[in-house]
């Protein structure tokens, strides 16, 4: 798994894989013009192939999530002044979450897809908003929440994959593996 991720680590633990992590040197950043959805399946793709480049016998799975609020990303927020904005923003409304995958062997992509997930806020008072922010739980965080624990207070529904929110569309992520290497489950 080329990534750093807990929660990744976490799901793909959870879900029976056996794998190794290995965090890729890419730099995720926003390509001038770029749409969300092409963001995180070209972030996706950049680190699973700084990966594969180095473990060529190996199947190599990347993935980039970020929040989505009317085509604009909401990454990680700087601080938690920057947590407090973006919480504000998605406060009462709905926003999209993708999640970009790439699956590479041999320094080449051999598969990809975006997945997108429906998150809709509850109605939130500016004190909700500022103890959550001050419990540290949006930092590192793209949007400035994560849904499970004390996040599920902020989301009044979804519609798509919950894990995908998470970081990682278990279900699809094995459907397409399954496809690719026949034998592996």
């Amino acid at each position: 798994m080329a990534s750093g991720s807990p929660r990744r680590r976490e799901l793909l633990c959870a879900a029976g894989f056996i794998f190794e992590t290995v965090v890729p040197g890419t730099k995720e950043v926003e390509a001038p013009g770029e749409g969300t959805r092409d963001m995180v399946a070209r972030l996706a793709r950049d680190k699973a192939l700084a990966v594969s480049s180095g473990y060529l016998n190996a199947w190599v799975i990347g993935a980039d999530t970020t929040v989505d609020v009317d085509g604009k990303p909401f990454s990680k927020p700087r601080d938690r002044s920057d947590a407090f904005r973006m919480l504000n923003i998605l406060n009462g409304r709905s926003h999209l979450v993708h999640t970009g995958i790439s699956i590479a062997r041999g320094g080449e992509e051999r598969t990809s897809f975006v997945e997108t997930t429906k998150v809709i806020f509850g109605s939130l008072s500016r004190e909700d908003i500022a103890s959550f922010v001050e419990s540290g739980l949006c930092d590192d965080k793209a949007g400035a929440y994560a849904i499970q624990g004390r996040g599920s207070l902020l989301v009044e529904r979804i519609e798509g994959c919950y894990y995908n929110v998470m970081g990682l569309p278990v279900y699809r992520l094995k459907k397409v593996l399954g496809d690719l290497i026949p034998d592996l489950f």
